[in-house]
């Protein structure tokens, strides 16, 4: 927020103060979980942390305590910092916000170099949707991050650095701009997710902060474009970039900003969790989106390496569409406490005599004229609002509650094939004689278990479900009910 303001200088010494000072309660390795939202301390934890030598698990306010209770389980961390309120109990300390104040301005002997966390070891490790109903850790090294930082500065211009901050710091897209600007010495201005829903309020904060970099999903800036009279270049005239990133780009939004925003550069970015943000690029100027439908999401960056292969490992040519395949510098080295997810996933592949980590996406794309281009899922993973979430995730939690016996969750897609909402088909044990009520009942239940944008926006209940000749749920047939 615009109110309170952090300096890169207060940031270094308040974050290395803590760093020392925690050095003195901290046991083991284990990563240090980072719990909060917009708040100031979050980044003075989060370099608190690596200056300590240990990974940051970044965990946001919007996450259910029982999420939480999984990520804690799994890291087994010695302490927690909590920048904002937290109840739950624990093995392991909790800081909370006055506790880290007050270890961030002691100044104790200042923390040597040596101490920090290596190239090859872990910077932080984001926990995403599984499919088993679990959260799972992606592990991003810090040679992962300098590597990706080298290639996105140049996504930058070379003038005003000032970036718009959307994405809580629990969704890899923060990381770009976060980052970005502690590289380039520019200001960060985080929108809370209480203002994110408020147009008004957007409008205000857009005003006062002359932003020059936009960092967000393409969803963040179809909700803003909703008020085209506001949103324009006389709300935002230092706007020099659009980087977006998570999900699809449409060629209507792409058009609707160019319009709103003539002078603004608009790149499209790709690349999931598990190779630091983004890895292709391209600028999508008025040629690229009268001639390309859908858009394009680029070329690979330096020291990637991009693969279209069919079910056999077979590398597919120029408009055959296979799974994306990614090799390169900015790959993750795999998913904490997990060697069989990550076996599954990743492997290692030589390209001009040199070794790198290479990662199997689930994600279906093509080239065509140099460009590679996504076209959904191969699995059953989906993004919604810049969200990656496993639907398996929804309704293995939804089978947790006593009244469900089975529930599929099916996307919903608009005119121009981006997925607009969720919907769940459910089997209960007792028939239900009032759905508004039942359902809302669920969902109330449902919070406990999974953040909200995981949380289905229609349900339908069902005496059976549709099934395939090979005794498998039908889930297209289901898809159809939804047209």
């Amino acid at each position: 927020m615009l109110s309170e303001s952090l300096s890169w200088k207060l940031l270094d010494e308040l974050s290395s103060n803590l760093a020392a000072n925690l050095g003195k309660f901290l046991i083991s390795e284990s990563p240090i979980i980072v719990y909060g939202h917009k708040n100031l301390l979050m980044p003075i934890c989060f370099l608190a942390a690596v200056k300590s030598g240990r990974a940051y698990v970044p965990v946001d306010i919007s996450v259910p305590l029982s999420r939480l209770e999984d990520i804690i389980r799994s890291v087994k961390p010695d302490i927690i910092l909590a920048a904002e309120k937290l109840n739950i109990s624990c093995e392991c300390k909790i800081y909370d916000y006055d506790s880290i104040k007050a270890l961030s301005t002691k100044q104790p002997e200042y923390i040597t170099r040596e101490k920090w966390l290596k190239p090859e070891e872990i910077f932080y490790i984001i926990f995403t949707s599984g499919s088993t109903g679990k959260p799972k850790g992606v592990k991003i090294s810090r040679s992962c991050l300098d590597n990706f930082i080298k290639w996105a500065v140049t996504l930058c211009g070379n003038n005003s650095f000032r970036f718009l901050n959307q994405a809580p710091f629990s969704f890899d897209l923060s990381v770009m701009d976060l980052y970005l600007c502690l590289y380039l010495g520019g200001t960060e201005i985080a929108i809370d997710h209480e203002i994110l829903s408020d147009m008004k309020s957007l409008i205000k904060l857009f005003t006062l902060s002359e932003a020059s970099i936009w960092v967000s999903t393409p969803s963040f800036a179809e909700f803003c474009l909703s008020e085209r009279k506001y949103f324009t270049s006389e709300t935002l005239p230092k706007l020099q970039r659009f980087l977006f990133c998570g999900e699809t780009l449409s060629n209507m939004t792409a058009k609707k900003l160019q319009n709103s925003f003539p002078e603004a550069k608009i790149y499209n970015t790709y690349g999931p969790t598990e190779s630091t943000v983004a890895v292709t690029e391209i600028l999508i100027d008025s040629a690229i989106q009268e001639n390309y439908n859908p858009l394009p999401i680029g070329k690979a960056k330096k020291g990637t390496y991009i693969f279209i292969e069919d079910t056999d490992g077979k590398q597919l040519k120029d408009g055959e569409k296979g799974e994306i395949i990614i090799a390169g510098d900015t790959v993750s080295p795999g998913y904490w406490n997990d060697d069989e997810k990550t076996q599954k996933s990743f492997s290692q592949r030589i390209i001009n005599g040199q070794i790198y980590r290479a990662y199997k996406t689930g994600d279906k794309g093509y080239f065509q004229d140099g460009n590679l281009y996504y076209c959904g899922r191969i699995d059953l993973q989906i993004k919604l609002h810049g969200f990656r979430i496993e639907l398996e995730d929804i309704e293995n939690n939804l089978a947790k509650l006593d009244e469900i016996i089975k529930a599929v969750v099916i996307p919903c897609y608009r005119n121009d094939g981006q997925i607009r909402s969720l919907s769940a088909f459910v089997k209960t044990r007792e028939h239900v004689n009032n759905n508004f009520e039942t359902e809302q009942n669920i969902r109330s239940k449902l919070r406990g278990f999974i953040p909200e944008y995981m949380i289905p926006k229609k349900f339908y209940f069902i005496d059976d479900f549709p099934m395939t000749d090979n005794g498998k749920i039908n889930r297209m047939a289901l898809q159809k009910e939804l047209l």
